[in-house]
């Protein structure tokens, strides 16, 4: 009988933590780029924080941030000229400092903070508006003249702020001793690239990579989980 009343109680308290669980998934203060853009632009002076570094947020940044995260040594000034009433959008160069910055804003009591799934990698990769201070190296036309002029070709789409985007260089090295010169590879920053970026609209994560075949995307996919093996997969097809 005790066996039957522990595990009852087991149950139940495994259910418990799925539900809040689910609950505190639902909850959550990161939302879709559709739903971040149109909350923006409802808004008559819409309270944007880029909440990366200073170096990042003066290269590129959407079009009337202000720069500050939870380590910044203004934080709490920063925080005060902001309207607790007024709706809060954060960004990143992921989901990570923003989401943080996001929950910290409803804790202070902000009557809303939201954070932007896939940062500013899926702000600028569709296409919205941005500010860059500088001109790419890269443009639409050069880049579809490389996809047009080699057989095979790798992409590899992030960002030198990039922590997921680090551990694609070492399959790409792999991968360049593989094939050589077979195999075309481009490596497309955000910092020196940002408007071939935004006129591909097709971005959403940093890392991003795409292989293109005789033209055609052969596949697209967001970090180097199995990239060398869906490479080898597909070249061998060739």
């Amino acid at each position: 009988m005790k066996n039957k009343t522990l595990r009852n109680s087991i149950i139940t308290l495994l259910l418990l933590f799925t539900f809040i669980g689910f609950s505190q998934n639902k909850s959550s203060n990161t939302i879709s780029l559709e739903q971040f853009y149109a909350k923006i632009k409802a808004e008559k002076n819409p309270q944007i924080i880029d909440a990366r570094g200073s170096e990042e947020f003066a290269l590129n940044h959407i079009i009337g941030a202000v720069n500050f995260n939870l380590e910044s040594k203004d934080y709490a000034e920063q925080i005060a000229k902001l309207d607790k009433t007024k709706p809060v959008f954060t960004y990143s160069i992921g989901a990570g400092r923003s989401v943080w910055l996001a929950d910290d804003l409803l804790k202070k009591g902000f009557k809303e903070a939201y954070s932007l799934e896939g940062g500013i990698a899926n702000w600028i990769g569709n296409g919205k508006p941005f500010f860059s201070n500088s001109k790419s190296k890269l443009t639409l036309t050069e880049y579809k003249k490389i996809i047009a002029e080699n057989k095979d070709v790798l992409v590899d789409i992030g960002s030198v702020y990039c922590g997921a985007c680090k551990k694609v260089k070492p399959v790409l090295e792999s991968i360049k001793a593989q094939y050589g010169n077979t195999l075309k590879i481009v490596e497309i920053d955000l910092e020196d690239s940002p408007q071939v970026i935004a006129d591909l609209k097709t971005i959403k994560v940093f890392p991003t990579l795409i292989l293109y075949k005789n033209g055609e995307i052969v596949f697209k996919k967001e970090g180097s989980a199995d990239l060398k093996n869906d490479v080898d997969a597909a070249l061998a097809s060739r």
